[in-house]
């Protein structure tokens, strides 16, 4: 594409330490007095959508949807090399699953202008889900393909890249415009550089709310997801194991003994 590809990184902020507490009462993290970054699998999303910017021009926007002080994940993606950011920010986002926070990122995307490939991570070091962007992309009634592991051409109005699955590697072709998730095997994430960080200072952070949206509050947050978490809990440790030494004979004779022990049989 001559005139270049417009390129949307979704990221999210996410603690930096794994030792995080829970709120018993709503199941969710507790955030105040910890560290956040942008979630590490966010940021091979970046390098994918810089590495394309690279190859066949356009512009990179990375959109976040989260409290003001996620801001700060935008400016940390432009200093890596992403030209703009949009933090996605109102109270009666709060509290949305991934269906809830899928459709308000959809309708966000749209309000940013046209976009050629949106690119997400894995999926958060939170969440864990991986659902968010499969979910855009039907909000979106827009392609989806997860576990990309490399693009390989963008010509014509279409994207050949392969993605690595359980048994094997994929080489597809899919229609622009389409939303990929992306994986670690796409390449290492470059660092911010000094000109980047200068200009991440500098750059105007644009903020849509549910006022530019204009979307029905019962859709969004809490009042719009499907899911609750009902319980949350640490697994107990489990007891250290027993080792038993003999013949195979004595082995199945000690294992049974050990059965009836439990009342197992």
């Amino acid at each position: 594409m001559s005139v270049g590809l417009n390129i949307v990184i979704c990221i999210k902020q996410v603690p930096e330490t794994t030792e995080v507490e829970f709120d018993k009462e709503t199941g969710r993290l507790k955030r105040e007095g910890v560290a956040a970054v942008i979630n590490p699998f966010d940021e091979y999303a970046i390098e994918t959508g810089l590495r394309l910017k690279e190859k066949h021009g356009g512009r990179v926007k990375a959109i976040s949807m989260g409290p003001p002080m996620a801001e700060q994940a935008l400016r940390d993606a432009i200093a890596m090399g992403c030209d703009e950011g949009w933090l996605v920010s109102d109270r009666v986002f709060g509290g949305a699953d991934t269906w809830a926070t899928s459709l308000t990122l959809a309708k966000s995307i749209q309000l940013t202008g046209p976009h050629d490939i949106v690119i997400c991570g894995l999926k958060t070091t939170d969440g864990d889900t991986g659902q968010t962007g499969p979910e855009m992309a039907e909000h979106l009634g827009e392609p989806c393909i997860s576990y990309v592991s490399q693009i390989l051409d963008v010509k014509d109005g279409k994207v050949t890249l392969k993605r690595n699955l359980d048994d094997g590697v994929e080489t597809l072709e899919a229609p622009l415009p389409l939303i990929i998730t992306v994986s670690k095997d796409v390449g290492q994430p470059r660092l911010a550089t000094l000109r980047g960080r200068l200009a991440a200072k500098k750059a105007v952070i644009k903020i849509i709310t549910n006022k530019e949206m204009g979307m029905n509050p019962k859709e969004l947050g809490l009042d719009g997801s499907y899911t609750r978490v009902t319980k949350i809990f640490t697994p107990e440790p489990h007891a250290g194991g027993e080792v038993i030494e003999g013949t195979p004979d004595q082995l199945a004779d000690a294992i049974y003994a050990k059965l009836r022990e439990a009342k197992i049989v």
